[in-house]
């Protein structure tokens, strides 16, 4: 997805807004067992996806889902961790009327109630990616592709498409 380059300094790479929702499993990634090769990879990816941000090479979306999320983190170590990581939201959703309907047409497409609030405040934000490592949601996302209007994916595997 390469874009125009407006200065001589400026990354070529991503001028295209690309606006990017990491759910909180993605951020909980860097901080599970590494010794998986799976884990590690995921880790790796997500890590890339965080510096692009970092470069504002992309937008992260952010919702109000996420914020209660990790304050619901049951370890105080890693909800002050993720609490840092998601400082560097770009943009964020709040739950709405709007994000509460939605939701509740997505529960009864067959998405658990956190992740169709996820995935309706990811749509009201207009993200172009939800990225998730939960394999409940990817299938779910995968099986129900026509009722959901944001792109679900694994994050290693979008980078790979990316890169």
């Amino acid at each position: 997805m390469a874009g125009v380059c407006q200065e001589e300094n400026e990354s070529c790479y991503t001028r295209v807004a690309m606006k990017i929702y990491l759910d909180t499993c993605c951020l909980n990634r860097p901080f599970d067992d590494q010794s998986q090769e799976r884990i590690r990879l995921e880790t790796e990816a997500v890590m890339i996806i965080l510096a692009r941000f970092g470069r504002k090479e992309w937008t992260w979306l952010g919702s109000q889902a996420l914020e209660i999320e990790i304050e619901r983190a049951p370890d105080v170590e890693a909800q002050s961790r993720l609490k840092r990581i998601a400082e560097f939201v770009a943009q964020s959703t709040k739950i709405g009327q709007k994000e509460l309907e939605r939701a509740r047409e997505l529960e009864s497409a067959g998405f658990s109630g956190f992740d169709a609030v996820h995935l309706a405040c990811a749509e009201n934000g207009a993200a172009n990616v939800f990225l998730t490592t939960d394999d409940r949601l990817l299938k779910s996302a995968k099986r129900f592709s026509k009722k959901i209007h944001v792109k679900v994916e694994n994050p290693l595997d979008w980078l790979k498409e990316m890169i």
